[in-house]
C-alpha cells in the first residue's frame, strides 16, 4: 500500500475546514502508487483525491506541475483540477507534509490496453504537448542526467550480486549516452511519467491523465519516448511492435514529428529506458522495509535500452 503518512478522519477534517467542499464523510486509503500518499476523499458534496507530497516530490516544483494540470483542464483536457481553499491557494500542510485537493475522475487503467487504446493514449499525449505549449511556467527535469549519475554512484555504495551487475550496464550506458537532450527539439511542458497506470479509461476512450509530479520542461519527444517505453513493451521488457506501432501512430495522428524528432527517438528511447532502470534499482537496493511498496524491477527497463540501442540510425 503506497501510504507513507497515515491521515485520520480528524486529520482530514481540521484541514479541510479552509475549503469549501462539503463535510468529510469517509476517507480512504489508496493503495496504487509509489511516489506520494494518497486518499479518496468522499464528502456531503462529491468525491476528491488528498495528496500528501512525499520526499522525492519537490515542494518547490508544486506550483508547476499543479499549474500544469489546472491549464491543461481548463482548456478541455482530460484531467483533474485542483481543488482551490477559500484563500485561492492549492497547497496545505498535513501532518508535516505539502498537501493538495484534486478533482476525483472516474475510469481506470488499462492492465492490457488493445492497439485501439494504445492509439488514443498516443493521441491524448499529443494534445497534451499542444495544449501545454501557451503554459508559461518552467521546471528543469527532477530526474536529468545529472541525477541519473548521482543514483549510480550512490547505488556504487551498496550493490552487490545481481544489482552489480545490473550497475555496470547501467555505468556503460552513462558513458554511452552523455548528455542526450544537447538537440534543439521542439518543446515545452511534458507529462515525464505518462504510464499505463496514469491514463484512465471510461467507455473505450481516455477519460483522466493524471499525476504530474513529475512533469518539467522538456523534449516533446523525450516525452513521447518515455511513453513508449512504458506502453510498448510487455512485463519482462521485450518489445511489442504491434503497440509500438499503434501509440505512435495515434500520437503523429495529432501532432507529427520533425525529421530530427524521428532521428532523436531512438536515443531518446535509451536515455528514457534509463533513466527508470536507475531509479528503480537505486529503490530496490535502498528500499525501507518499513515502507509497505514492493521495489519495482530495474532489469526490465534495462532491456528496453537493448531494443533502442537496436533502432538507432547507423
Amino acid at each position: 500500500m503506497a501510504v507513507f503518512t497515515p491521515v485520520s478522519i480528524a486529520d482530514a477534517k481540521a484541514f479541510l475546514a479552509g475549503y469549501d467542499i462539503g463535510e468529510v464523510v469517509e476517507l480512504t486509503a489508496i493503495a496504487e502508487g509509489v511516489e506520494n500518499t494518497n486518499y479518496r476523499l468522499d464528502t456531503t458534496q462529491g468525491r476528491f483525491v488528498l495528496t500528501l507530497f512525499e520526499g522525492r516530490t519537490d515542494e518547490a516544483s508544486l506550483p508547476f506541475c499543479l499549474g500544469l494540470t489546472a491549464h491543461l483542464a481548463a482548456r478541455g483536457f482530460p484531467c483533474p483540477t485542483p481543488i482551490e481553499d477559500r484563500t485561492g491557494g492549492w497547497l496545505g500542510r498535513l501532518n508535516g507534509r505539502a498537501v493538495a485537493v484534486i478533482e476525483w475522475k472516474t475510469g481506470a487503467w488499462l492492465r492490457t490496453p488493445s492497439s485501439a487504446d494504445q492509439a488514443a493514449a498516443g493521441a491524448v499525449l499529443a494534445r497534451l504537448h499542444l495544449i501545454a505549449a501557451d503554459f508559461d511556467l518552467r521546471r528543469d527535469n527532477p530526474v536529468g542526467p545529472a541525477v541519473w549519475r548521482r543514483l549510480a554512484d550512490r547505488c556504487a555504495q551498496a550493490a552487490s550480486g545481481e544489482d552489480r551487475r545490473l550497475l555496470d550496464q547501467v555505468n556503460a550506458s552513462l558513458a554511452r549516452l552523455g548528455d542526450p537532450f544537447t538537440d534543439d527539439l521542439p518543446g515545452g511542458a511534458i507529462h515525464a511519467d505518462y504510464f499505463p497506470d496514469n491514463v484512465l479509461f471510461e467507455d473505450d476512450a481516455v477519460s483522466a491523465v493524471i499525476d504530474f509530479y513529475f512533469g518539467c520542461s522538456g523534449a516533446f519527444a523525450y516525452d513521447l519516448a518515455i511513453a513508449l517505453s512504458a506502453w510498448g513493451f510487455d512485463a519482462e521488457g521485450r518489445p511489442m511492435p504491434d503497440a509500438l506501432a499503434a501509440f505512435r501512430r495515434g500520437y503523429e495522428s495529432v501532432r507529427p514529428l520533425s525529421a530530427a524528432e524521428r532521428e532523436a527517438l531512438p536515443r531518446l528511447g535509451e536515455a528514457a529506458a534509463l533513466r527508470f532502470t536507475v531509479t528503480r534499482l537505486h529503490d530496490r537496493i535502498f528500499h525501507d522495509p518499513a515502507n509497505l511498496v514492493t521495489p519495482k524491477d530495474p532489469a526490465v527497463f534495462l532491456r528496453r535500452m537493448d531494443h533502442w540501442r537496436a533502432t538507432e540510425p547507423a
